[in-house]
């Protein structure tokens, strides 16, 4: 089987254009499944520290304006 980061949670945030679930890209997503594992093993080191880089981006972003909150 091969390595996924996949947790099931299928949700790309729009500001960082991740997958909420795992922090990879649409690309990587779509092509995951034609990396060879040495390739998936290097993308899944970097996905922990951007998770964090993206949490703390949202941390930092201003609320909405109440119109956009709908």
């Amino acid at each position: 089987m091969a390595s996924s980061p996949c947790i099931q949670i299928c949700v790309i945030d729009p500001a960082s254009a991740l997958c909420e679930g795992c922090g990879r890209t649409l690309a990587e997503i779509a092509d995951w499944s034609r990396l060879s594992e040495t390739e998936r093993l290097a993308i899944m080191a970097l996905l922990p520290e951007r998770m964090r880089r993206a949490d703390a981006a949202e941390l930092s972003a201003p609320p909405a304006s109440p119109a956009l909150r709908r």
